[in-house]
C-alpha cells in the first residue's frame, strides 16, 4: 500500500488517500536501513511506494531515454584495479546529495528488489527528489513485502537528486562537462548515487545496480551471471554470448537485459522483465566463443571442467571477456567460476562451445536459436580444438595472469 509522509502528522483528508506517518518514522528508516550513510530527513512529504497513476497524478512524465553517461565506482573491485572515486570524495557527495534531497518539500520513496527469487534477492529502497526518476526506475525492481528492506541484513540504497546543481560534479574532480549528470556507487556501503538526468540511463543504472548487489547475491547462494535464457517447450538453456548475438536474436531469448540468477532453486531474473520471473534449472549451457581463425569447432561438448575454463576466458576474436561480463566487477571472476563448476557437475548440466564466427560459416539471429535447438537432440562429439595457430596457449597466457591459483579442472 502507498503511504504519505507527513512531518505536520496532520489527518489523512479521507479513507482512500494514503496512510499519513511522521518524519521521525521515515527518519528512523533511513538510520535503521544503513548506519554508514547519512540518512534522508523529511522536510514535508515522503510518498511511498505510489504506483505509476499515482506518480503521474504527482508530475511524473516519461523521460527522454540516454546513455554512457559516466559510473564511478569504488570499493573491492576484483583485480586490484583503483577506485575510480576515492573514499572521501564517495563521502563528500553522499552528504551533498543527501543534504538536498531533505530541503525538498516532497520527496518520493520506494522499496523494491534485485532479483526474482526471495531465496537470493536484495532488497532496495530508492530515495528520490522526482516523482519521474522514480517512474522510471520503479520498473526496474521486483516487488518486495512492506518491511523488507528494514529487515534485511544488507539492503541497497538509492540516492536520485535530479535537480541537484549541476557543478555538484567538479566537487568529485568530473568538471562541468557532465551536464547530463553521473552515477556513483559504493560497494562497501552498499550505496549509489544518481545525480542530474542520471536515471534515464536505464543500461548505465542496471550495471551499477548488478555491481552493487552481485556480492550479496553470491553470499545468499546465487551466481549472478551475464547471461540469457532460451526456452524451447520445456527445456531452458542458458546462454552466453557476445552482445550483437544476442542483439540478433533478442527475440527468442528472456530477459531483455543480460542479468539471471543461478541457485539451487533454478533460475531468476535480476531485473523486473514484465513476464515470468522464475524458471528451472538449465537443461544445458551453451558458450558463444567467437573464433574467426577456425580452431574452435563450430559446435561441440565440453567437460564441466572445461565449460569453466571457457566461461572464465569469454574469448572473443582476440579479446577476453572473463565470465562474458562486460560492466562493472564486484565479483573475482575466478570464484564466479568455481561455483558455476560446482552448479555444473552437483545438478549434471550439460554444457556446449558454439563457435558464432567460424571463418565462413557465422552464425547469428534466428540461425544460432535453431543450432541451438537442435544441438540438444543431436550426439555432439566432445571438444577437440582443430589444428593450426597458438590459441590453446593465449588462453593459458592471459588466464594465468589473470589468475595464478587456476584449479588444476580447469582445462582448455
Amino acid at each position: 500500500m502507498s503511504q504519505c509522509l507527513n512531518v505536520s502528522m496532520s489527518r489523512c483528508l479521507n479513507a482512500s488517500m494514503p496512510q499519513c506517518l511522521s518524519s521521525q518514522y521515515f527518519y528512523h528508516l533511513s538510520q535503521t536501513h544503513r548506519q554508514t550513510t547519512f540518512g534522508v530527513i523529511v522536510k514535508d512529504q515522503a510518498f511511498l511506494n505510489l504506483n505509476s497513476s499515482q506518480l503521474q497524478h504527482k508530475g511524473a512524465t516519461i523521460a527522454e531515454s540516454l546513455s554512457g553517461l559516466p559510473l564511478l565506482v569504488r570499493g573491492h573491485v576484483p583485480g586490484g584495479g583503483p577506485s575510480e572515486i576515492s573514499k572521501p570524495h564517495f563521502t563528500k557527495l553522499l552528504k551533498q546529495v543527501t543534504n538536498h534531497i531533505s530541503s525538498i518539500s516532497n520527496i518520493f520513496v520506494h522499496d523494491g528488489a534485485i532479483g526474482s527469487s526471495p531465496k537470493c534477492d536484495v532488497k532496495v529502497r530508492l530515495i528520490s527528489d522526482s516523482p519521474s526518476a522514480m517512474l522510471s526506475l520503479s520498473h526496474m525492481l521486483w516487488e518486495t513485502p512492506t518491511r523488507a528492506v528494514s529487515q534485511d541484513s544488507c539492503p541497497l540504497t538509492v540516492y536520485v537528486a535530479t535537480s541537484i546543481s549541476p557543478g555538484i560534479g567538479e566537487s568529485i574532480g568530473l568538471g562541468s562537462k557532465e551536464n547530463d549528470g553521473f552515477i556513483a556507487a559504493d560497494i562497501e556501503r552498499s550505496s549509489l548515487i544518481l545525480c542530474g538526468k542520471a536515471f534515464s540511463d536505464s543500461n548505465t543504472t542496471k550495471e551499477a545496480l548488478a555491481a552493487l548487489s552481485g556480492p550479496v547475491i553470491f553470499a545468499r547462494g546465487g551466481l549472478p551471471l551475464s547471461a540469457r535464457l532460451l526456452v524451447s517447450g520445456d527445456s531452458v538453456v542458458l546462454l552466453f554470448a557476445p552482445k550483437r548475438t544476442f542483439k540478433s536474436c533478442r527475440d527468442l531469448l528472456v530477459p531483455s537485459d543480460a542479468g539471471v540468477i543461478l541457485s539451487s532453486k533454478g533460475l531468476a531474473f535480476l531485473f523486473q522483465t514484465g513476464g515470468s520471473n522464475l524458471f528451472k534449472l538449465p537443461a544445458s549451457v551453451f558458450l558463444a566463443s567467437s573464433d574467426s581463425s577456425g580452431v574452435i569447432p563450430s559446435v561441440s561438448k565440453l567437460s564441466p571442467g572445461q565449460a569453466a575454463y571457457h566461461f572464465l576466458a569469454g574469448y572473443q576474436n582476440g579479446k577476453f571477456i572473463p565470465a562474458y561480463n562486460k560492466g562493472t566487477w564486484s565479483i573475482d571472476p575466478l570464484e564466479l567460476a568455481k561455483a558455476f563448476l560446482s552448479k555444473l557437475k552437483d545438478d549434471q548440466i550439460s554444457s556446449y562451445l558454439f563457435n558464432v564466427d567460424g571463418g565462413e560459416n557465422n552464425v547469428n539471429g534466428k540461425d544460432f536459436a535453431k543450432v541451438v535447438q537442435s544441438t540438444l537432440s543431436e550426439n555432439i562429439p566432445p571438444f577437440q580444438a582443430k589444428s593450426g595457430g597458438d590459441l590453446e596457449e593465449k588462453y593459458k597466457s592471459f588466464l594465468l595472469s589473470k589468475f595464478p591459483d587456476l584449479p588444476e579442472e580447469f582445462s582448455f
